[in-house]
């Protein structure tokens, strides 16, 4: 199970989202850092990817789930859909991420990676790009009073070549989604359920 924060929270989200999903055989958890200040969301892409790939090659096979919590949740999804990560990560979950962009980003410092978070801008276009063949599951938590995903419902998965489930919660923020106790529980309900139900991570090496 790898984790990935958004841009400055892996303190306050990490670990007590960590201590929360542990047990009923859940894990092992490898927390993933992504750099406000890197240089986009693919090259943060690609880095996840190494570690999903190493975690695969010593995991004795078992396939990798990803929870992405805000940015977190793009890097993941630009890993599966655009850079083969389908192969090893049945399961993504994000949240409070916002997959159509969000209208803060209009707002933030004109950094490279903060204006991909931006509506329309070029890797949201990409994204929106077909995936067919793209076999990784999502499940995306989004709020309805999210202060940072505006409008909320860009916090959706919509995409024709997806297997997407998106679950409204309502009444819940950015920061409070992730620790709030029925968003907690369904992804407990959905990791134990991937410990027996999904295949293994193919050899390194081989096709995916």
């Amino acid at each position: 199970m790898l984790l990935v924060h958004g841009l400055a929270d892996g303190a306050s989200v990490v670990p007590p989202l960590q201590r929360e999903l542990r047990g009923d055989g859940v894990g092992p958890f490898i927390p993933v850092a992504c750099n406000a200040f890197g240089p986009d969301i693919p090259t943060a892409a690609r880095k996840l990817g190494d570690q999903v790939e190493l975690a695969c090659a010593h995991g004795a096979g078992r396939a990798a789930v990803v929870i992405g919590y805000s940015l977190g949740g793009l890097i993941a999804r630009y890993y599966v859909q655009r850079l083969g990560g389908d192969a090893y990560v049945p399961l993504v979950i994000t949240l409070a991420t916002p997959h159509g962009g969000t209208a803060t980003a209009l707002l933030a410092p004109a950094h490279p990676l903060l204006r991909q978070l931006r509506p329309g801008s070029e890797l949201l276009v990409e994204l929106a790009e077909p995936a067919e063949g793209c076999r990784t599951r999502f499940v995306a938590f989004y709020g309805d009073l999210d202060e940072a995903v505006i409008p909320a419902a860009r916090g959706r998965i919509d995409h024709p070549d997806l297997k997407a489930r998106n679950v409204l919660v309502p009444g819940v923020g950015h920061l409070t989604l992730p620790l709030h106790r029925p968003v907690i529980d369904e992804m407990r309900a959905l990791l134990a359920a991937a410990q027996v139900t999904f295949a293994v991570c193919p050899a390194q090496g081989s096709s995916p």
